[in-house]
């Protein structure tokens, strides 16, 4: 991988830890001292106006719902993300004004902002866009990434639409099929790997190290500025007005840190006048993030992490200091919620006509248990992320509504009723 040093970027990356500087184009993940790194621009002037003309475009790169926003994720000029930019016209995801979930929650007014829309299914995409443009400028052929399953879906779909080469390592065991499927299919070479996926993200750090493979996961700096767009993106939704409340799940904890992020640099640049909180919700089984933020204290790893909600089956998040720095400065909290409550949700909004993977439910089941809490006020408004679409983990749709999945009730369940193939048969079913 080559490093176009003659080149002058927009920014600094900064250590989240230390705040030790190094060059925008500097060939690393990590400072010295270990810490993960910020990118810390100086942003030249776009006026929210201007957002607004390119989501009427026709411009391949105003199109994308990530480089739309590109003066406030990647600044390299117009000319050279023309040259390389990797985008499949990610984002522009729907805003749902769930009313029927928003009555189950105990809110008037419950808006989901779904992910899963993205041309993989999953808020990945926003991120992969960057990180992967970022590896086409820096002259990478081949990437590689650690999975629970929806990050190596969008990396091999983007290295192949980029011309790069897709490395993908992931856990044994639990790991949903719909996602794997996905990575298979688009070509990545993979690695099942005998452990879980603290185990694969330790080594995937090692081997890109060793042979100079450009790194993909969220310890990459870069691919936290393309998932600020979901924030900006919401804002857009809501003509610019900020809620009360935005809510999303908690695994590796990259989502949460990019929203914050970017919403901090928009309203130190004076474009918002006030921030939202936000809440980070996670699952009971792998739950670090909450024990830290409930102690006061620094994140400690989870061992044997488990949750059937597998996209957020992560028990040492990368991003865990720089999440609870953007908690700090949105007022935020962290909940927890069971694997049952997770369930219970996901019918809900898969109820709803909308739908999601596991993991996105785990918004809805926080949302409730905040509701509860009196922590979220029931006119507030409150914008929920819903992170991968449904049919990421169709194995545990089908089992949920079918009784077959152990160890769980179903009381919302929606079971196939077995008929002999006759028409009086289907009558009297309808019928009763």
């Amino acid at each position: 991988m080559s490093e176009p040093s003659a080149v002058e970027v927009p920014w600094e990356l900064v250590c989240a830890r230390c705040a030790q500087r190094y060059e925008g184009l500097a060939s690393r993940y990590r400072c010295d001292c270990g810490g993960t790194l910020d990118v810390v621009h100086e942003f030249s002037a776009v006026s929210l106006r201007t957002l607004d003309a390119r989501r009427s475009s026709r411009e391949p790169l105003d199109k994308s719902g990530v480089w739309r926003f590109r003066e406030f994720i990647l600044p390299l000029g117009d000319d050279t993300l023309q040259r390389c930019a990797v985008t499949r016209g990610e984002g522009n995801t729907h805003l749902y004004n769930a009313t029927s979930v928003a009555h189950e929650v105990g809110l008037d007014t419950l808006l989901l902002k779904h992910e899963g829309e993205n041309p993989t299914g999953s808020f990945k995409d926003r991120g992969m866009t960057a990180g992967m443009t970022m590896a086409k400028f820096l002259g990478a052929t081949q990437v590689a990434c650690a999975s629970t399953g929806n990050t190596s879906a969008s990396m091999a779909g983007y290295a192949q639409i980029g011309g790069l080469s897709p490395i993908v390592f992931i856990p044994e065991g639990k790991i949903a099929y719909g996602k794997l499927s996905q990575a298979l299919a688009y070509g990545a070479q993979t690695f099942q790997l005998e452990g879980d996926f603290d185990d694969a993200m330790r080594l995937v750090q090692e081997v890109c190290a060793a042979k100079g493979i450009y790194l993909l996961n969220s310890v990459n700096p870069f691919r936290i500025e393309g998932q600020k767009a979901i924030g900006f993106e919401l804002l857009e939704d809501l003509g610019w007005e900020v809620p009360d409340w935005i809510v999303l799940p908690g695994g590796n904890l990259g989502n949460n840190t990019a929203i914050a992020k970017g919403l901090m640099e928009w309203h130190a640049l004076g474009l918002i006048s006030r921030l939202p909180r936000i809440a980070v919700v996670q699952a009971a089984g792998a739950n670090p993030l909450y024990t830290a933020f409930t102690h006061g204290a620094d994140v400690e790893p989870v061992i044997g992490a488990d949750t059937i909600a597998t996209a957020i089956k992560i028990g040492n998040p990368i991003s865990w200091r720089k999440s609870l720095r953007g908690l700090a400065a949105t007022d935020g909290v962290v909940t927890e919620v069971s694997d049952a409550e997770i369930l219970d949700a996901k019918a809900i909004v898969d109820r709803a006509g909308i739908g999601a993977e596991p993991a996105s439910c785990a918004t809805v089941a926080g949302v409730r248990r905040l509701v509860a809490e009196g922590v979220i006020k029931k006119g507030q408004t409150v914008a929920g992320v819903l992170t991968g679409h449904l049919l990421k983990d169709p194995d545990v749709v089908v089992g949920y509504h079918s009784g077959t999945l152990e160890g769980f009730e179903n009381p919302r369940a929606n079971a196939p009723i077995r008929l002999p193939a006759e028409l009086e048969a289907i009558l009297d079913a309808l019928a009763r």
